[in-house]
């Protein structure tokens, strides 16, 4: 490779210029930055990336000593481990007084799976939606699309697959696969054998009594991103502003689709675009309408900085806009992943004729081979038991391993289904039980003052449990207040631990929170 002609073209999608990095580079959200930096610039290189160190910006060949030269490879090798890449190979050239390289990143051929929470009101649309999306077809005016989405139970009842999420969505070479019957279990097992890159979809609840299913799909599964979807004829709805907090709450990068926009005038369109924008100003998120390519590609790259918010207008009539949502799903990286040990909260449980027990919910870190033993629990003695990986499938095709960000079904050998309950956990070194932990907590609405004795119900990954306020840092509390406050399960002992985010809910009052303190 010859590193003037590189220089002399400049960056590009797959080339990135780095003058020199340091150890404040290794900051957690700006590791996590630049690791979702350097994932899109491998997505975009097709598996390959490629740094230019001791450059500026602007290309000019700076040099740098043999120490900075040196330090800034290993930083770029922790951020590629971080995304499971490594580096190939280094290059390193003397200029002047100092040294100018090029550092050369890849992926193995190892599928990337992005995991997308689906949110908004009822009848928004976010099952047309994804129907045409993952098939191609446009809608017929009457929903026609959204039988592909559903999900019966004789067929998890028959099958051991986990069906958390209602559409796999797939790239073979930056191209989408589109399906013919997204139901079909044979055709969907065949996107997830021969994509590049998996796009799981997690269904939520649009009714506002369900909310609580909705907080479970969003904070029970390892999401990259959530989808927001705003219907052009009704606007901003309080389920809309609902469902944004819960994502917002949990630090997720959110993209907001406006659909139906041909069921009303382009005036109409641009005031909704104009609720959305106010709506996300208020809690200081920059809207940025997406028109074009070029919007696109700066759209993918600056949503993982937190602030930026896409928004896209689409007809499942006419499938406008749908080639540019399609783009910016290809384009959106991973998210990093935090930990290498294996965990995974059960979202849900089934008992199959001539499997056994299953369980199925997504990987939130680590890795997990079939034939390995993990540890189970908590049960109600707070114990956990050792039991073997028997099988895995993954949208009902075979797999020997799964990682994070995977959806898994899991069969299980040495535990009864009527043992085990939603919001257990399957991991690898034998953990503690909790029924106590500390908290700071932010409560959002509440007609009344909140005291000690106070019970809500609370939603930490796939839990789903009364707790009560045991001790509070104040006398009480009312909306808008922050405190720390003493928590314990009310029922159940569970798997929680520090730096966990939650949501808390009973009846119209609302709040959420971060584990601070284990009491064990």
């Amino acid at each position: 490779m010859d590193i003037l002609s590189i220089v002399k073209e400049g960056e590009r999608e797959n080339i990135e210029f780095k003058e020199y990095l340091t150890t404040y580079h290794l900051k957690e959200s700006r590791f996590q930055e630049l690791a979702c930096q350097m994932n899109h610039r491998i997505i975009m290189g097709r598996g390959k990336a490629l740094y230019v160190i001791g450059v500026s910006d602007s290309g000019e060949l700076k040099g740098i000593s043999d120490y900075r030269f040196n330090e800034t490879v290993r930083i770029l090798k922790k951020l590629a481990k971080e995304i499971g890449a490594e580096v190939r190979s280094v290059e390193k050239y003397k200029v002047g007084s100092g040294y100018v390289g090029l550092v050369e990143i890849v992926k193995s051929k190892a599928k990337e799976h992005v995991m997308i929470g689906t949110a908004g009101h009822v009848d928004h649309g976010k099952s047309t939606l994804v129907g045409c999306l993952i098939t191609g077809k446009p809608d017929d005016g009457d929903g026609a699309t959204r039988i592909y989405l559903d999900v019966l139970k004789h067929e998890i009842e028959r099958g051991l697959s986990a069906d958390l999420s209602f559409a796999v969505f797939g790239f073979k070479d930056g191209k989408p696969i589109k399906l013919k019957n997204p139901l079909s279990k044979n055709e969907r097992a065949w996107v997830v054998e021969n994509s590049d890159k998996l796009i799981s979809f997690v269904d939520t609840v649009g009714h506002e009594p369900w909310l609580r299913t909705t907080i479970r799909g969003l904070l029970g599964q390892k999401i990259d991103y959530g989808l927001l979807v705003v219907a052009a004829n009704d606007g901003v709805m309080r389920t809309t502003k609902e469902h944004l907090g819960i994502l917002l709450a949990m630090d997720l990068p959110v993209i907001i689709v406006v659909t139906k926009i041909d069921m009303v005038s382009a005036e109409r369109v641009e005031e909704v675009i104009g609720q959305i924008s106010k709506l996300l100003k208020t809690v200081g998120r920059i809207p940025f309408v997406v028109k074009d390519i070029e919007d696109v590609r700066k759209a993918s790259k600056l949503i993982n900085r937190g602030l930026v918010v896409p928004i896209l207008k689409t007809s499942a009539i006419t499938l406008e806009g749908f080639d540019l949502l399609e783009e910016l799903l290809y384009r959106l990286p991973k998210r990093g992943s935090k930990g290498n040990d294996f965990l995974m909260y059960i979202d849900r449980i089934y008992k199959i004729t001539g499997v056994g027990t299953v369980v199925s919910g997504s990987v939130k870190s680590g890795e997990i081979s079939e034939g390995e033993e993990v540890y189970i629990g908590p049960f109600q003695d707070g114990s956990f038991r050792r039991v073997r990986v028997q099988s895995m499938e993954m949208h009902y095709y075979r797999v020997s391993k799964a990682e994070a960000g995977d959806i898994v079904g899991i069969a299980l050998k040495g535990v009864r289904y009527d043992e085990l309950r939603r919001g257990m956990v399957l991991l690898k070194k034998e953990p503690h039980a909790v029924w106590e932990f500390e908290a700071d907590v932010y409560v959002f609405s509440h007609p009344t003052r909140i005291k000690r004795g106070y019970e809500p119900v609370i939603h930490i990954e796939t839990i789903s449990e009364a707790v009560v306020f045991e001790d509070m840092d104040r006398e009480y509390m009312k909306a808008g207040d922050r405190g720390r406050v003493r928590i314990r399960f009310k029922y159940h002992p569970q798997f929680v631990y520090e730096g966990q985010k939650f949501i808390f809910r009973e009846g119209r009052s609302k709040g959420m929170g971060e584990i601070v303190r284990i009491f064990v």
